[in-house]
């Protein structure tokens, strides 16, 4: 195929993807009630389950920052604009979409990339879908259930004055938790990045380990940012994206014996 070929692949692999995308949302929109009331919106309200388990961990340690009451929850959430509401309804529909699609994504994915890859490698299209997409959904996961509570835990309760009253906006909210779990479920991806990267000899086991002071140091920072400013909220955090890390180092030395035995057999 010529690179203008190529280009013409990729253009209806974004086409097809979209219109996935774009039936998952409309099938999104007919349940958009339920959804808003039981899941968007959940994180909103003292009951929800990471709160309940927050404060029997705070309990356990004998730590009270992580742990949060209804009297924390003395703010508002609004609506400023006009069409706010209809907007926030349209993109709630298509990030859902997109998150119940992206199995359809990933393996419009690997049919692109397939022609480049070995027989045998191709015929492992299975476990990259499955494996790539349970990734992604554990860390859409991670994202609703630990960073965006402990996101709302210390918005919610940061205060400059008593004077201050917070009154969040609809949209506001919105923006954070979208972006909570698409980054989270992407993270997520990193071992599967670091799978191909490897392959193509672009990144090495060695390389990640030298870089590996730097990146935890990294994931702590990015804890620090989207926790509340306690180290046991940063430590739930970074655990995981520590291990995630040292996961993809891993693969990354699996690669690398494997590429090395390769060689040794063709010589």
């Amino acid at each position: 195929m010529t690179f203008m070929d190529h280009l013409e692949e990729l253009r209806w692999l974004l086409v097809r993807s979209t219109i996935v995308v774009l039936i998952m949302a409309m099938i999104i929109f007919f349940v958009s009630d339920y959804l808003f009331d039981e899941i968007v919106l959940a994180p909103l309200k003292p009951e929800f389950v990471t709160y309940g388990f927050f404060c029997d961990l705070a309990q356990q340690l004998n730590v009270s920052d992580i742990c949060v009451t209804a009297k924390d929850f003395n703010f508002i959430i609004q609506n400023t604009d006009m069409e706010g509401q209809v907007n926030i309804l349209v993109w709630m529909c298509i990030v859902g979409g997109f998150i119940a699609g992206f199995p359809y994504i990933l393996w419009e994915f690997w049919k692109f990339i397939s022609p480049a890859l070995y027989e045998k490698e191709r015929k492992g299209a299975k476990v990259f879908i499955t494996v790539s997409s349970l990734l992604f959904f554990i860390g859409v996961l991670f994202g609703y259930y630990l960073i965006t509570p402990m996101s709302v835990n210390f918005f919610a309760t940061f205060t400059v004055s008593d004077l201050v009253k917070n009154q969040f906006n609809l949209d506001s909210y919105m923006s954070m938790l979208k972006t909570s779990l698409i980054a989270c479920g992407l993270f997520f991806e990193l071992p599967v990045i670091i799978y191909f990267l490897a392959r193509l000899g672009l990144v090495t086991a060695e390389l990640l380990r030298k870089t590996r002071r730097w990146s935890i140091v990294g994931i702590l920072v990015v804890a620090a940012i989207v926790t509340p400013p306690d180290v046991v909220s940063q430590v739930i955090v970074s655990i995981p994206m520590i291990i995630i890390f040292e996961g993809s180092i891993v693969i990354a030395a699996l690669v690398g014996k494997k590429k090395k035995a390769e060689e040794l057999a063709n010589t």
